[in-house]
């Protein structure tokens, strides 16, 4: 049976409110097509710099030409721009749930209380149609497309710094932002029985897992959060999700999870006195320490063949690469993070352990072995500078550049990182696997850590499907000899292209390069061999009778030739040039 949301995060009243809320949405057409039509492509583009005076313009306009308003309209004004409005114009906007549902669900107060989110909701807003509302929360439309087809929701989070008119607070809880929206189009569209998503936040993560797997368990260290979180899920008509208490894997010990997915707090932050620490961002541990705590406890809640996918930071120190540190998380022999390095403030937030009994139809873990060496497929994708890091990250923090209060923390943060020598931070993706217990000892291990620091290619659905085909044409051919590999027919993937320069009048080209349109973008330069053998991969010819053939056109010896492209054939399929008869299906 599959479980409802935790009724201690979603109160009774709420599951009876919440569909007419659904239903109001859904007549009001209030989605991403809707507001855009509403006030236009630079609009939208102002909004996301936190401008909002082009749209305000816009509906404006609208209302002054139709002579009525739109109740999309009256939602957008009050759940995306953050202005109040009437109380008559929420009636109309809102039919079936009316004005007296949204203050029960926490949505809106009266212009004037001190209502703030995460409050017990305010008094009724009484008869009069001009009584003002103002919101609680944001309540944003999402709409994306994935492996399993297009999809819409409708998103609820905390009030941002447009509508506050001043910095977040430290226990903000986050709409979609841009990390929530790299990490979602990162994820494996596999097919899963269970899924762990550590640190919801607003849910956006286990609502686009609950499009894969059976059973999702949704994990914050924030009542506040889980509360968005489990009134998100409702509100879009998703019940696979269960929502737990608790600070990393402490929810969920003895649990293992064929997909763990997570956006920790993973933003690097001085633990200093005066320093705020924001929950959504910062997870209260030195350095990336806390990055290192979710790689390291994966391990123990993963089933075999399960994979953890996570953004992070990691820290580049000086005399070390960081990602000989990152490798270094991998080895189940290293110790766990020093328990000195938690300071006060989220030991305090850290609930007491839960009951260690597994869920139905999970596997517990082996606590009584060690965690196995996880694989690994790491890409960094971005590098600050320590100063540039700072800046960025005070300026999140709502705190401006040029006041006294910036400079403290600029220098702050200076201090840290020079107390450990960092030299720079750089950012990324971690896809981690648990080995399969049946793989022969043979099969090398995936161990795959990469700098790609330029642009993606064309992934309209995201790119997890491609991460997925990269990883299946891995374990194809990491289980095959060369000897079984040259009896392989490929084919070339229908998004790679081939580039050819010439000198001119020459005819032999002096560069070859094959493109890769979508996934990462990538560009591998050939030389005459390998491009012959790419070119001759119809799904038809074999590996080796392509190298058997180039041999005798380059009078070459056929071993040595097969010996020297077989490496670079496997490097192809890695990369989703090539493909396994496997992927044609």
């Amino acid at each position: 049976m599959i479980p409802a949301p935790n009724p201690a995060a979603l109160p009774a009243k709420s599951l009876v409110l919440i569909p007419l809320l659904r239903a109001d949405l859904e007549t009001a057409h209030y989605s991403v097509a809707t507001l855009s039509g509403l006030w236009g492509p630079e609009a939208d583009a102002a909004l996301r710099r936190n401008q909002r005076v082009p749209a305000l313009r816009a509906l404006a306009a609208l209302r002054a030409r139709l002579g009525r308003e739109e109740p999309s309209a009256i939602l957008a004004q009050l759940f995306v721009l953050g202005l109040p409005v009437t109380r008559g114009a929420l009636s109309a906007a809102l039919p079936s749930l009316g004005t007296a549902g949204a203050v029960a669900l926490g949505l809106v107060a009266r212009v004037g209380e001190d209502d703030e989110p995460g409050t017990e909701p305010g008094a009724e807003p009484g008869a009069d149609e001009n009584t003002l509302l103002r919101p609680l929360v944001e309540l944003r439309p999402y709409s994306f497309v994935d492996a399993h087809g297009a999809g819409s929701w409708w998103i609820a989070s905390d009030l941002g710094e447009l509508v506050l008119g001043h910095a977040l607070g430290e226990s903000h809880v986050l709409g979609v932002g841009g990390a929530s929206l790299t990490l979602s189009g990162l994820l494996l569209p596999n097919p899963v029985d269970t899924a762990l998503d550590l640190g919801t936040g607003c849910g956006i993560q286990a609502l686009h897992a609950s499009r894969h797997a059976r059973r999702v368990v949704a994990t914050d260290i924030s009542e506040r959060a889980l509360e968005l979180a489990a009134l998100n899920a409702a509100l879009n008509g998703v019940t696979n999700i269960e929502f737990r208490l608790g600070s990393l894997f402490e929810p969920v010990a003895g649990e293992r999870f064929d997909h763990i997915i997570s956006n920790p707090p993973f933003v690097i932050t001085p633990r200093a006195e005066g320093v705020p620490s924001y929950e959504y961002r910062d997870g209260g541990l030195v350095g990336d320490a806390l990055v290192e705590s979710v790689v390291r406890g994966a391990a123990e809640h993963l089933t075999p063949t399960g994979v953890a996918q996570l953004l992070g930071n990691w820290e580049y120190r000086a005399g070390q690469d960081a990602f000989d540190r990152l490798a270094d998380w991998l080895t189940p022999a290293a110790a766990s993070v020093d328990a000195n390095q938690i300071d006060g403030d989220f030991a305090e937030k850290t609930p007491g352990k839960p009951s260690s009994d597994p869920a139905e139809g999970e596997s517990p873990s082996n606590s009584s072995g060690p965690a196995p060496a996880l694989d690994a497929w790491i890409i960094e994708r971005e590098v600050q500078s320590p100063e540039l890091y700072a800046e960025t990250w005070i300026r999140d923090g709502g705190t401006r550049p040029g006041t006294a209060d910036f400079d403290r923390l600029y220098d702050a943060w200076l201090d840290d990182f020079a107390a450990r020598g960092v030299t720079q931070v750089g950012f990324g993706y971690l896809l981690l696997r648990r080995p399969d217990t049946a793989r022969p000892a043979a099969v090398p291990r995936l161990r795959r850590l990469e700098r790609l620091h330029g642009g993606l290619g064309h992934n309209p659905d995201g790119i997890g499907s491609h991460l997925a085909a990269c990883l299946a044409a891995h374990d194809w051919h990491a289980a095959l000899p060369d000897d079984d590999l040259v009896y392989a027919t490929l084919t070339v993937a229908s998004d790679v292209t081939e580039e050819r320069h010439f000198w001119p009048g020459q005819e032999d080209p002096t560069l070859l390069t094959l493109h890769q349109g979508s996934g990462f973008g990538r560009s591998v330069s050939l030389d005459t061999a390998l491009a012959a053998l790419v070119g001759a991969c119809d799904g038809e010819l074999a590996v080796g009778a392509i190298a058997g053939a180039l041999a005798e056109l380059l009078e070459v010896s056929e071993r040595d030739l097969t010996a020297e492209l077989l490496p670079r054939v496997r490097e192809l399929l890695d990369d989703g040039f090539l493909l396994p008869p496997e992927l044609l299906a």
